[in-house]
């Protein structure tokens, strides 16, 4: 492809030991020999080979010494020729250092466009690429093992098997269609309707993992309620393993929500602490209440912490949505329990002993994973995008096996197939897809 040489810093912002700048294009070799001073000429380098060096300035004055690597085309991650310069981590040296590959031809990159030019040189398919940004901003080992099966194209591979049989499916019928003497299948419509449902059957346990992918990507909504001083902040400290919101024995210490991250046994939980539900006065309280209720509103799981040292007719009710799964949890395990929740439902909480903390873990892991496949050893996830594509395909399918049914005439079944090839097809960006290419890849970072 007759494209512009591109470069950028590859590494993260800031001071660090390293950095790296990554150049890529038709002319990456002669833009990296115009800086990079070495007793060996750019068509000399050894591929994959880290050569010694000092960059230089347009005026020839000193920039860094550094190693550079020089990828030659096809063999490389953008399928172009590439070079690669690690130089010292500071903010001047690597500004400086892609100043001068600006100014000896190179063009900035626009993020993801390393990336992007990966996918459109054939190096990866589309959901590959979208992996390399769920592998950078995985928070768990889970969420990490489930990118890295896309990245290495399980997704990919799964999604072309499912086109290969829609392919078969229209070569079938249109192979009926132009040679209908020929009596190609004499049992053609069942056979045809067994091939769409196997084929519905497939897209079908693909759909059924976009919930433990969005899970996986963006962790589940947890909201900890209940009375005032009844030990959320407590509990929420405990799970986090450090000191975040304040405790005192004042009720209504919390007047808003406070949100964190934590890795539970490799789901990420986005625990939101809430105000203390109750009927209160002051417009301040009254307002992180309302607050609190919109949280639990929007919760898939919902903590609601009871001090049961204390009667039920102390506790605020409220509507748990129809999607959260929610856990009363008994807190305050270490005092008597009273008679009012002797025969409730919940599980028994001390914040003072870590053993029932670590228990309650356990709990909430459990509940999660309930019915679901989000601890299993192999996990594909897809993400929004598939989930829309695969949806589309599976109506054209549902809709070609109607018509079918019916007794339409095929070139109505074939016209919905090949619709349903397409939305498979925009999956792995084997259709035309450039206007998807922009909202996939402006996600990424420059360098990347």
């Amino acid at each position: 492809m007759n494209r512009s040489t591109i470069a950028a810093v590859a590494t993260p912002p800031g001071t660090g030991a390293i950095a790296l700048i990554r150049i890529s294009g038709p002319k990456a070799m002669s833009v990296a020999g115009k800086v990079f001073l070495t007793g060996a000429k750019g068509s000399e380098w050894l591929p994959r080979v880290q050569q010694f060096g000092r960059i230089l300035d347009s005026d020839g004055s000193f920039i860094d010494e550094v190693l550079l690597t020089a990828f030659p085309r096809p063999r490389s991650f953008t399928g172009e020729d590439v070079v690669e310069i690690t130089c010292h981590g500071g903010v001047v040296v690597t500004r400086r250092v892609l100043g001068a590959l600006f100014a000896a031809g190179a063009e900035p990159a626009s993020p993801g466009e390393f990336t992007e030019r990966a996918f459109l040189n054939g190096k990866m398919d589309l959901t590959q690429a979208e992996a390399i940004m769920d592998v950078i901003s995985a928070r768990t080992d889970l969420a990490l093992k489930a990118a890295g099966e896309q990245l290495s194209g399980r997704l990919g591979r799964e999604i072309e098997a499912i086109r290969l049989d829609l392919i078969g499916l229209i070569a079938h019928l249109e192979a009926y269609i132009d040679f209908p003497e020929e009596d190609i299948d004499p049992d053609s419509t069942m056979t045809l309707l067994d091939r769409m449902d196997s084929v519905s059957r497939r897209v079908a346990s693909l759909l059924a993992t976009a919930d433990q992918g969005r899970i996986l990507r963006e962790g589940i909504r947890t909201v900890i309620c209940g009375a005032p001083n009844a030990g959320k902040s407590s509990l929420l400290n405990r799970l986090l393993g450090y000191e975040r919101a304040i405790v005192n024995q004042a009720a209504g210490t919390t007047r808003d929500t406070i949100e964190e991250m934590i890795n539970l046994r490799g789901i990420p939980l986005r625990l939101i602490d809430t105000a203390g539900l109750r009927q209160a006065d002051e417009a301040v309280e009254r307002e992180g209440i309302e607050r609190s209720r919109v949280q639990i509103a929007g919760a898939e799981l919902i903590l609601e912490v009871v001090d049961a040292s204390r009667s039920a007719l102390e506790v605020e009710c409220f509507e748990v949505p129809a999607r959260a799964r929610l856990i009363r949890i008994f807190n305050k395990a270490d005092l008597p329990m009273h008679s009012d929740w002797k025969r409730a439902e919940g599980f028994s909480v001390s914040c003072l002993d870590e053993a029932s903390v670590e228990a309650l873990r356990g709990r909430i892991f459990d509940r999660i994973v309930e019915g679901t496949p989000l601890s299993s050893a192999n996990l594909v996830a897809i993400n929004s995008r598939h989930q829309f594509c695969l949806g589309r395909a599976m109506e054209d399918i549902e809709k070609a096996r109607k018509t079918m049914e019916e007794g339409h005439s095929p070139e109505f079944v074939a016209m919905d197939l090949r619709s349903a090839l397409d939305s498979v097809g925009d999956v792995i960006g084997r259709t035309d897809i450039e206007e998807i290419l922009g909202e996939i890849f402006s996600r990424f970072c420059i360098g990347k």
